[in-house]
């Protein structure tokens, strides 16, 4: 036993189970704002500004308002009591910055991939990726104002996912709305055979 595990008393220390979490999926769909929201630590961010040089590369469709993108990661930190900590790593949303995913998702036990149901489909690069590197995720859908109200169960029709994957709906902006998806997701992982060192059915 190390001895960072004991207290002054030489008692033994209870450590937390770390995990650590991708927060992915299209740009614009609202992670640097769900991992700044749900973050007990100070947020690390990663943005530059948008500009009309980069206009092509970046299209702002469907997310004019959108002033800054993360060219890196987000990085935050939540605790799930009683002894679970998170580390939160979001992922950048532009196809450029992709080659990034891999070195972020090393060890990594799950994922979130936001969706925006404004535009669904840039959430399938996500999805596949997730998929090929067989890693535990959920869906949330982030309801922005005003956009159209799906059902969990056509957005998981529309993404064609396994049945057990969980679709859930969120607001990026609401510490406890994420937190529950975070809650989900670590419940969702601990489900699985698989994590466990079984095979899947």
């Amino acid at each position: 036993m190390a001895y960072d595990d004991y207290d002054r008393d030489n008692a033994l220390v209870e450590l937390p189970t770390v995990i650590k979490i991708l927060i992915s999926g299209g740009f614009g769909a609202g992670k640097t704002t769900m991992v700044g929201a749900v973050t007990e630590i100070m947020s690390l961010h990663t943005e530059e500004a948008l500009s009309e040089r980069g206009a092509d590369i970046d299209p702002v469709t469907g997310v004019e308002a959108k002033t800054t993108t993360t060219v890196a990661l987000d990085f935050g930190r939540v605790s799930i009591p009683p002894d679970v900590l998170l580390y939160l790593f979001g992922t950048p949303g532009q196809e450029r910055f992709w080659f990034m995913w891999d070195d972020l998702a090393l060890g990594a036990l799950g994922a979130v991939v936001l969706a925006d149901a404004r535009c669904l489909a840039d959430c399938f690069p996500a999805v596949d990726y997730f998929e090929q590197r067989r890693t535990p995720f959920v869906v949330a859908v982030n309801c922005f104002d005003g956009a159209r109200r799906y059902r969990v169960e056509d957005v998981g029709a529309a993404l064609d996912l396994d049945p057990r994957v969980p679709v859930l709906l969120c607001d990026a902006r609401k510490r406890s709305s994420c937190r529950d998806i975070l809650v989900s997701l670590v419940e969702h992982i601990a489900l699985l055979p698989e994590v466990h060192g079984s095979p899947a059915p």
